[in-house]
């Protein structure tokens, strides 16, 4: 088997095929399907929780094998973390590198930092749940130590090659696996509305469930309230198989397959299936793509984000029709269930007088070579032992997981050498190899354990006042109470940019996008230069990425909800990068926001009115109620005819979730139902903390009524209902 680090001289080296262990059984198909390899998880602070995930117990064994055959582990700790849970982390990620993971896959900016200060022997990389989506991230990650960045699954082959092109760390890419419509790292779906956190590990996949979408703007042609039913946030599985030669290309370290969910089976086939695709540097053939559709699939796949094509034909659902192809098909057997085995070169030494010698040297990486020294040969009393009776025995590796692929056997005439000795050494041998590959992963326990972190409290924090601030999405909304009553009022960049300078009185700055790819840069920086020209002098960025365009046109720097600050650790983290404030992470309570904002360096604001924004989806779903196939045959872009394009989504019971475009014709799903603490002043008082609120769809009277509710800190029952607030 061609391992995907070989290459010749005129190849561009091939990029490392990943492929997910949600389970023991998993890791063995996805090792033996010929993985370089693996990602996994244990109960604690990973993504998939609900995963057949390693314990303490079975971890070790596994990593051994992996690493005898020269496969990789990473361990996902890719979840947010909250204050108490410092220890806990630190003692999952401790075992882990004990046990042998190569790297951590980590989704929270604080979980880094404490990585990078207490196990910095540990690599980490940037999980997708980072949301880093251009160069500029790649930038800013590598100064907290990460190594590679999971790129996000909507970013185009052009995007990925400015990536790799121009970040300072490794781009690990999606190839094939399901894909979520929200931006990774974005959603609060399944938290704020079923109470289990995506960004916990435990996210209900609202998004695979029906919703009517409606059309909410007046004078567009076409569709109308709830015009259309069915699932506009069910997206096909993504599968990059017909384009290999140009991953290849792209500059791309890491080639990953989802699926820590999926059973064994799938894995070792979809793992098989690209083994072959990179070992031969083509794309697949439509035999293979329905394949792979067999097993497993959502009425087919979609290449729509990696070709920067979008239209309807990336959605689809599970029928009875996939499930009975993938039946038939695991009814058929697998093909990837042999042992794995690891190809060495030997050469023995056999000759008059001297001790008998092997040397065994591993033909993936020639630097691994051992030599070990045997019995010396006897004088041939009757039949001496020949080239090819010294092979024979030298040969019988099938225990091991070596096979040899060329073997050299020197041997002077007129000698015997007892089977049994040639046994010996070839099992000393083996013996040796296998202690020398394992060599890097041993004595990591001294090293972690000497390290042990600080228990001590952070100091409470002081001096620093609390802000009111609010993000409107039009400027329409803005009551002339606004403006008093807030300390600071964003826009979004593209709505500031819609109106003339004395219009934009009172505006204290803009918003940048939630998503701004590498080829976008160009366009948000013009609207960046011509927002800083116009006054603003405040901008809000959810994203490390786009740290450096706030900063080349002089805007003061404040940390939106999108950062996701869940405890003081990622607090400091952010303040390091130079901002001036951040807004916590939305899903978290009120006490778990007070405890941070005690103690965080920098100032912190929580969200205390506001529909808060659900999901950022690249994908138009407003361009679905229209019935248009994509983007560009929205009457938004064509004619001018609206500052934003608004929709609905309706679920089953009834409940509607606005839907608003966003830069670039992404969408912003938010919440039904708004966050309100009006009635929680005396709650929020006692705390050196901002309130951040939050406009989407309301109006202006609407708005207006909002700020009253808060001045006089009415109560949300009854008379704020009977205002319409709610």
């Amino acid at each position: 088997m061609m391992s995907a680090t070989d290459s010749t001289d005129n190849k561009i080296k091939l990029p490392e095929l990943l492929s997910p262990a949600g389970s023991p059984s998993a890791m063995l198909a996805a090792v033996n399907a010929g993985a370089d390899a693996v990602y996994f998880g244990m109960p604690e602070f990973n993504a998939r929780i609900g995963a057949d995930n390693f314990t303490r117990d079975n971890l070790g064994e596994h990593l051994r094998l992996c690493h005898l055959l020269g496969v990789k582990a990473y361990i996902t700790l890719n979840t947010q973390i909250y204050d108490r849970e410092k220890e806990a982390f630190l003692e999952t990620a401790r075992f882990a590198y004990e046990a042998g993971a190569d790297a951590a896959i980590v989704g929270d900016l604080g979980a880094a930092a404490l990585l990078r200060e207490y196990l910095p022997e540990l690599p980490i990389h940037a999980s997708t749940q980072l949301s880093g989506h251009n160069a500029m991230s790649g930038a800013e990650l590598s100064k907290l130590g990460f190594s590679r960045m999971v790129c996000a699954r909507e970013m185009s082959l052009e995007d990925i090659k400015r990536f790799t092109k121009d970040s300072p760390i490794e781009a690990e890419i999606f190839i094939h696996g399901a894909l979520c419509v929200c931006h990774s790292g974005q959603c609060l779906f399944s938290s704020l509305v079923g109470g289990r956190s995506g960004n916990r590990g435990l996210c209900a996949q609202p998004c695979r469930l029906p919703y009517k979408i409606g059309k909410r703007y007046e004078g567009l042609s076409g569709g109308g309230e709830n015009a259309k039913s069915g699932y506009p946030l069910s997206m096909k599985d993504s599968c990059l198989a017909m384009h290999i030669p140009e991953i290849i290309e792209s500059g791309a370290a890491s080639l990953k397959i989802e699926g820590r969910m999926k059973a064994a089976d799938y894995v070792g086939r979809v793992t098989e299936i690209y083994r072959r695709l990179l070992d031969e540097r083509r794309s697949a053939t439509a035999k293979e793509i329905e394949y792979l559709e067999n097993v497993f699939s959502r009425g087919g796949f979609t290449d729509r984000y990696f070709v920067g094509k979008l239209s309807g034909d990336m959605l689809g659902v599970r029928s009875e029709a996939d499930k009975e192809r993938t039946r038939k098909l695991e009814s058929e057997g697998c093909t990837y269930l042999n042992d794995r085995k690891r190809n060495v070169y030997m050469c023995a030494e056999i000759h008059k007088d001297e001790s008998m010698s092997l040397t065994v040297t591993l033909s993936d990486d020639k630097s691994v070579s051992i030599t070990v020294a045997g019995d010396k040969p006897l004088a041939a009393q009757n039949r001496p032992t020949d080239r090819a009776m010294a092979e024979k025995n030298l040969l019988k590796l099938g225990a091991t997981r070596f096979v040899c692929d060329r073997i050299d056997v020197n041997i002077d005439e007129g000698l015997m050498v007892p089977v049994s000795s040639l046994n010996s050494l070839r099992r000393e041998a083996v013996e040796v190899l296998e202690r020398l590959i394992l060599a890097p992963y041993e004595g990591r326990k001294t090293q972690a354990r000497d390290r042990k972190s600080d228990k001590k409290r952070l100091e409470p924090r002081k001096g620093i006042a609390p802000e009111k601030v609010a993000v409107f999405t039009e400027l329409s909304q803005i009551p002339p109470s606004a403006y008093e009553y807030f300390d600071k009022i964003y826009l979004p960049a593209p709505e500031f940019l819609r109106h003339g300078k004395d219009e934009l009185q009172g505006i204290s700055g803009v918003e940048l996008p939630a998503v701004i790819f590498d080829s976008e840069k160009d366009e948000v920086r013009r609207m960046l230069s011509a927002a800083r020209e116009a006054g603003a002098k405040h901008a809000l960025a959810g994203n490390l990425g786009h740290i450096e365009l706030v900063r080349e046109f002089g805007f003061e720097l404040h940390g939106g909800f999108r950062l996701n600050v869940s405890n003081p650790f990622s607090a400091r983290t952010v303040a390091s990068f130079g901002f001036e404030d951040v807004i916590l992470l939305p899903e978290l309570t009120l006490p778990k926001c007070r405890d941070i904002a005690r103690t965080a360096d920098i100032g912190c604001l929580a969200v205390v009115y506001g529909k808060v924004p659900l999901m950022v989806t690249e994908k138009c779903v407003i361009c679905e109620s229209l019935q248009r196939k994509g983007r560009e045959l929205c009457p938004l872009i064509k004619s001018g005819a609206d500052r934003l394009c608004r929709g609905s989504l309706t679920d089953r019971t009834g409940t509607t979730f606005p839907v608003i475009r966003e830069f670039s014709h992404r969408n912003v799903i938010y919440n039904a139902v708004p966050v309100y603490m009006a009635d929680k002043q005396n709650d929020l008082s006692p705390i050196a903390m901002g309130r951040v609120f939050i406009f989407s769809d309301e109006t202006e009277e609407h708005a207006a009524r909002i700020i009253k509710a808060y001045k006089d800190a009415l109560s949300a029952s009854g008379r704020i209902r009977r205002m319409g607030v709610q």
